[in-house]
């Protein structure tokens, strides 16, 4: 302990020497008001958001699992970030590993070293931190005295490319999960279990923990999947995610740590529900979070108020997958803005649907100041917008406007994605006439209302189509990179000569590999290996990315990217991420495909009928459905108890 100790003093005066040569050290130094400082430990968790702590800062599911983990007398979880490349260079150069804000340990010294995937390109920022930290890159050559190497989020549900270096991943929430592996960690410690293999095997019997290592993939001649299986009977075939049923169960962070620097979103946020039933096909996010559970009105307010009371923030943000889809949003909205506003604090909406917009929300989030406002039509037709199940019409852009204009906004962001299944030049002009209406319709209100303001300012914003493991459109290719450029220059053709319009674009190159690393299997991880041995790291950032570099990893390791990013699915294959549940059934996905090739739109489940997507029979849960389907229901109940939800004359938010 002594030695351990002298170790730890030593790290810090070597990191003290350097901060004040990098930039923005505050990154580094921890200290975080409402951050914890925790003596050691009976068991310790190291948790990295794999990129900047600028833009991991702002991420709520990292601030719940260092709730969970913290309340906890026998435990402590601290926080680890990438460091850029000024940092990396000075670590490197002093031989300091990779350590925690709040202790300034290294993080090999923990017994997990968790991760969480939200962005396939932080891969390599994965295996740089892992070298950082001086822990083996790949599972099979660590032992007892390195961490367990474990990770969860939304892209878990497809890191088969990440298999041969994660000890096991977690798929779903991980509220409840987190404790049940910390449980049987100090369980197996106290039993002196020194085995890790028999560790791994043992994680593995933790409903949604997956183990990558106890799985084999079969492939056929032509390089498709034959089989996933696993190594023994006793695992799953599949392995269901876990779910949350009732979030007025789980605790919330209400002390949430407080950024040293400003970082990209620096506002406190209450979560007002999981889950989104709206269907649109490209949403990964809207696929692997169903269903949608609520958390009562009651909740949010106490949580907004003490969130309040503790932080200090100015601003509070209401945050879900669409949250004026929240059954309560006005009346919540309404009290909250009311008792904000007497402190100078506003309220926040960052995920507005253009369908649901309202003018009392408008209002609600301009009591204390006028900011833009972003909307997201996604496409620039009524038939490719059906095409994508978005459930938008030129009527509801149009009101939506509407409300914005009069209330006083004079900024618009528009975000679209283009190089869509089935679109057309028609289709991306659209985008551009969809600019030059709301510069109409700006004009009109100024004009109703007699008033004279600055010329109407519009970003319209664009994404090229990713397809997404889980989705309806999983099977569908991505467009060339060259496709891409086209379809982006097109574009900027159509825009040009449209007074006080901004065009953002993201590069073609970068979203190929991103549909890569979505749609592949674990033979990429050798890909992923080398082009970290190049250089690879930071590969979401355009100052970073080097397309070059993946050029060459791939010409090494004799692996063809369009194999995986270009090439459409057939509709029996099986895919990298079949053997991992979401709950909703592949069976579903196929005939909204179908629906989606004839442009035709599936309803939201909560305000019409059930789509059969399968999310109810696996996870019960009380979601409320119209009273016409009462019968339906009770039918599929007789079929399979397990189906939940309730019967209510008029359901949630209608």
């Amino acid at each position: 302990m002594l030695i351990e100790m002298e170790k730890e003093t030593q790290y810090k005066e070597l990191i003290e020497n350097i901060l004040l040569k990098v930039q923005k050290p505050g990154r580094y130094v921890g200290g975080e008001w409402n951050s914890v400082q925790k003596a050691r430990a009976k068991v310790d968790v190291a948790f990295a958001f794999p990129d900047l702590y600028d833009i991991g800062m702002s991420h709520l599911g990292s601030q719940i699992l260092y709730h969970e983990v913290n309340k906890r007398t026998d435990a402590v979880l601290e926080r680890v970030y990438a460091p850029w490349s000024d940092m990396e260079a000075e670590m490197r150069a002093a031989n300091i590993p990779l350590f925690t804000l709040e202790s300034w340990r290294a993080v090999k010294d923990f017994a997990f070293f968790g991760i969480t995937l939200q962005y396939e390109l932080t891969y390599t920022n994965i295996l740089n931190m892992l070298d950082l930290a001086e822990i083996p890159l790949l599972s099979s050559e660590r032992d007892l005295g390195h961490p367990f190497v474990i990770a969860g989020g939304p892209v878990a549900f497809n890191a088969e490319p990440l298999a041969d270096f994660l000890d096991f991943l977690v798929l779903g929430d991980g509220e409840e999960v987190i404790h049940e592996i910390l449980d049987l960690y100090l369980e197996m410690k106290k039993e002196g279990i020194t085995d890790r293999s028999f560790m791994l095997e043992r994680f593995a019997e933790i409903p949604g923990v997956y183990v990558p290592s106890l799985y084999t993939v079969e492939y056929n001649q032509d390089g498709t999947i034959k089989e996933v299986k696993p190594k023994k009977e006793s695992l799953p075939k599949r392995i269901k995610r876990r779910v949350i049923q009732d979030l007025d169960e789980v605790d919330f962070p209400t002390s949430p740590i407080m950024p040293s620097i400003d970082i990209v979103h620096d506002r406190v946020m209450v979560e007002l529900f999981r889950g989104c039933t709206r269907g649109c096909r490209y949403c990964h996010a809207g696929a692997v979070y169903r269903p949608v559970r609520e958390r009562s009105p009651k909740k949010v307010k106490e949580i907004a108020r003490e969130l309040i009371k503790n932080t200090g923030s100015n601003e509070l943000s209401l945050v879900s997958l669409s949250s004026s889809d929240y059954s309560c949003v006005a009346d919540v909205s309404r009290e909250l803005s009311e008792d904000l506003a007497k402190e100078y604090i506003s309220l926040a909406f960052p995920s507005l649907r253009v369908d649901s917009f309202s003018m009392q929300l408008l209002e609600e989030a301009q009591r204390v100041r006028t900011t833009g406002l972003t909307l997201a039509p996604e496409a620039g037709t009524q038939r490719l917008r059906d095409v994508i199940n978005k459930g938008v019409s030129e009527e509801d852009y149009e009101q939506a406007l509407l409300s914005a204009f009069r209330s006083g906004r004079d900024q618009l962001k528009l975000y679209f994605m283009t190089a869509l299944p089935t679109e057309t030049k028609e289709d991306l002009r659209g985008i551009a006439d969809m600019a030059r209406n709301a510069i109409s319709i700006y004009r009109r209100v100024m004009k109703e209302q007699g008033v004279h303001r600055r010329p109407l300012k519009i970003t319209v914003s664009t994404s090229s189509f990713i397809p997404k493991a889980h989705t309806t459109f999983q099977w569908e290719p991505q467009f060339s990179i060259s496709e891409l450029a086209e379809r982006q220059q097109f574009l900027k053709e159509e825009l040009r000569g449209i007074s006080n319009v901004r065009f953002l674009y993201n590069d073609p190159e970068i979203s190929f590999m991103e549909a890569v690393f979505s749609r592949g299997d674990r033979r990429l991880g050798k890909v992923l290996l080398r082009a970290w041995e190049l250089g690879a790291k930071f590969d979401g950032w355009s100052e970073h990315f080097r397309y070059d570099i993946w050029q060459q990893a791939f010409a090494e390791t004799d692996i063809d990217p369009k194999f995986h990013a270009n090439r459409r699915r057939d509709l029996d294959e099986i895919l990298p991420w079949d053997h991992l549940d979401p709950g909703i059934r592949k069976s579903f996905l196929k005939r909204d495909y179908a629906k989606a090739m004839e442009a035709a739109l599936v309803p939201d489940c909560r305000f019409d009928r059930c789509a059969v997507c399968g999310m109810c029979y696996d996870f019960p849960v009380t979601v409320d459905l119209k009273m016409k389907d009462a019968e339906e229901l009770e039918s599929r109940r007789k079929k399979n108890p397990k189906i939940g939800g309730k019967v209510t004359e008029s359901s949630s938010g209608v």
